[in-house]
């Protein structure tokens, strides 16, 4: 199985370093993703969240475009109950028109935030309600379709046109998302990296066995977001998942903010946390480019998946650019310079 790597990037805020500067180390992540071959670099959105400051995908999608020339550009994903289906395909019809053919547009039923913030976003409280709807409707006009008589967006368009357009993906941590992947032939992407794992295989069943073909999607397409650290060695991996482990405690706990220094978050550790802390690393996809490489080949052989994405966090982005770096000399990743 010929085996694609991807990037995710949420612009992860670290202690001791500005949220601007955290943007822009996105961007550079992007440009050298496409040096080492990567096969698409994707972002996030979240909103009023202290450790992941990546709140406008579409804004930074632009900015990579202006940045790149090959690797594929995504959102994973845009949250569309905040908005109108018809600015969202206009937003990324002008992304595919400054990249033609590079764009992915991903998008979630998940508010990316509280509920607070996530009214102050949309006051419509039903909003998630009407997704499927929205979605369908984001399809017809991200490829340039009219909507039937009668719908309100009859003769209605979303420019610019041109000859390509954007992907759309369905991204999810659950039945719901896969089921709904499926149903409209849409290509899906798990969060595996949100649910440890858990749902995993019922989540991809569902979307491969209930699948309808479609006008751009033939038969099931499926990618998995995963979590993952390479260093040069196991024990330097170690180290440097103490920054992540950290902030996952804290998280279980209700504290979030920005990621600790490896060794900031190593200190004071009660005993349950330790015992918590030897879990993690016992489950995590961490260590050395042939560690992390044998792994997250188990596991797309288990899952039957051939394209992985991967999501790395590090106090210091020097340690997370060499993450990406030796992922891409242990899949032997096509360079571009």
């Amino acid at each position: 199985m010929s085996l694609k790597l991807s990037v995710l990037d949420q612009s992860a805020a670290a202690e001791g370093r500005g949220q601007d500067a955290t943007i822009r180390q996105t961007l550079a992540l992007a440009e050298q993703a496409e040096a080492w071959g990567y096969h698409r670099f994707w972002v996030s959105e979240h909103h009023s969240h202290p450790s992941i400051v990546g709140s406008a995908p579409e804004v930074l999608m632009a900015a990579i475009a202006a940045r790149t020339q090959r690797i594929r550009i995504g959102s994973a994903g845009v949250m569309l109950p905040h908005y109108a289906a018809l600015k969202v395909a206009e937003q990324f019809r002008v992304l595919d028109a400054l990249a033609p053919g590079r764009i992915d547009l991903g998008v979630g039923r998940a508010p990316g935030s509280d509920g607070r913030t996530a009214q102050l976003l949309n006051p419509d409280r039903n909003a998630s309600e009407r997704f499927p709807q929205q979605v369908m409707e984001m399809q017809a006009w991200v490829s340039g379709h009219n909507l039937p008589p009668g719908h309100p967006g009859h003769n209605v368009y979303a420019y610019p046109q041109s000859e390509t357009s954007p992907e759309v993906w369905m991204l999810g941590s659950s039945d719901y998302g896969a089921q709904l992947a499926a149903h409209l032939g849409l290509p899906y992407a798990f969060a595996y990296f949100i649910t440890d794992g858990q749902g995993a295989d019922q989540a991809l069943q569902i979307y491969r066995e209930t699948f309808r073909p479609s006008a751009g999607l033939a038969k099931p397409s499926a990618a998995l977001c995963v979590w993952a650290l390479a260093a040069d060695t196991d024990e330097e991996a170690l180290r440097l998942f103490e920054s992540r482990a950290r902030w996952k405690m804290d998280r279980n706990l209700g504290r979030i903010g920005a990621l600790m220094s490896p060794e900031d978050a190593a200190r004071d550790y009660s005993p349950a946390e330790q015992f918590a802390l030897e879990r993690l690393r016992e489950s995590a996809l961490i260590g050395s480019a042939a560690t992390v490489g044998r792994k997250l080949r188990q596991l797309a052989a288990r899952l039957e998946v051939d394209e992985l994405v991967v999501i790395t966090w590090t106090h210091d982005p020097a340690a997370q650019s060499r993450s990406y770096e030796l992922l891409a000399q242990e899949f032997a990743l096509a360079a571009h310079c």
